[in-house]
């Protein structure tokens, strides 16, 4: 087993909502961090007032806490970086500060999203880097995940989630650093699971939306949640994943949490699209990335690729993307041949 240096630094990518909601988290705790941001003027203005006007009002920043545009210094000296920039500036990011990680640096992806080029997790996306560069230190790269609206965590409101490394001294340094007594962190080593289920929720989020938006009740957000569940589990158990991961907080925690949810941006975009707005208008009326609407195009795109059968994830394609009428595809949902409620495995 690998001895990992301690962590006397961290450094957190991507000064959105979530980025900001980390970073105060660690900084509450006394942690030293830099929050980076590419936007000058935004930076300038959190270390000036202290608070993220932007994208999280109200959530002020402690001292410990240093708002930086220069990639190199926020990285420097940090054992721990936490990834939070959308999924589609993921590479470019991570690449542009490979060469000033430390060695046996703790890599964290924060983001739910997949690669729509590639088809690949965030965590599969530094690994390839990795690869393709030849870096030459040893890094461990995982992911923290699970139900956590960044406005509550930010309120100190009582909040689980699941950080995911293959090396389980990684996991637990990392569980160690996040948690506070409002903040509980689990371990996994299902690393694939728990980023599968990340992606795919907000796909969901954006289906459960569309009902909403329809005037549908209940009955059809329980259903859709279920059988959404059994879709990612189908997807991630082709992948490599352990079925129980689907059952866990970044499984069915999550995907409850942001199919109800009325902070859910994902959600937001499907209650739009059900009450008769174009994508391109729902989109326009988003202050922040809502990461289901790209994720839909590769998680389709890698169910096609592995032949795993995800209705729900065809119909929320073709609403999104084909200009499908939203009711008509939830009655074709209902339409299909009727079947047993089977395993994952069988479909």
């Amino acid at each position: 087993m690998t001895t990992l240096p301690e962590i006397g630094r961290t450094a957190v990518i991507g000064a959105g909502s979530w980025g900001t909601a980390l970073a105060k988290l660690l900084g509450d705790k006394g942690e030293r961090v830099s929050l980076w941001g590419r936007d000058a003027a935004h930076i300038a203005q959190l270390r000036e007032e202290r608070e993220n006007r932007k994208y999280l009002p109200g959530a002020h920043l402690p001292p410990s806490v240093e708002p930086e545009t220069d990639l190199a210094i926020a990285v420097r000296h940090a054992q721990c970086v936490v990834m939070v920039v959308p999924s589609h500036g993921f590479r470019e990011i991570f690449a542009r500060l490979l060469n000033k990680l430390e060695t046996h640096a703790l890599v964290v992806s924060a983001v739910k999203g997949i690669e729509t080029a590639t088809l690949q997790t965030m965590t599969q996306v530094m690994a390839d880097t990795l690869r393709s560069r030849e870096f030459p230190r040893p890094v461990h790269l995982g992911v923290l995940s699970g139900p956590s609206f960044a406005a509550e965590v930010a309120r100190n409101q009582p909040t689980a989630v699941t950080v995911a490394f293959v090396d389980k001294e990684a996991a637990a340094a990392v569980q160690q650093l996040f948690s506070t007594p409002y903040f509980r962190c689990y371990s996994s080593s299902d690393v694939i699971g728990l980023e599968v289920s990340a992606a795919m929720k907000n796909v969901i989020a954006i289906a459960a939306g569309i009902c909403d938006g329809l005037g549908f009740g209940l009955n059809t957000r329980a259903a859709l949640i279920t059988r959404g569940l059994a879709e990612i589990t189908r997807l991630g158990v082709q992948l490599g994943a352990h079925p129980l991961t689907f059952a866990g907080l970044g499984g069915l925690g999550d995907l409850v949490l942001t199919c109800t949810g009325d902070l859910s941006r994902n959600r937001t975009v499907g209650l739009k699209l059900g009450q008769g707005k174009t994508l391109e208008q729902a989109l326009a009326e988003m202050t922040m990335v809502a990461e289901g609407v790209k994720t839909t195009k590769s998680c389709y795109n890698l169910a096609h690729r592995h032949g795993v059968e995800m209705p729900i994830l065809e119909q929320t394609y073709q609403v999104l993307y084909e200009h499908k009428d939203c009711r008509l595809a939830v009655q074709e949902l209902f339409q299909r041949s009727l079947k047993e409620e089977l395993p994952v495995q069988e479909g």
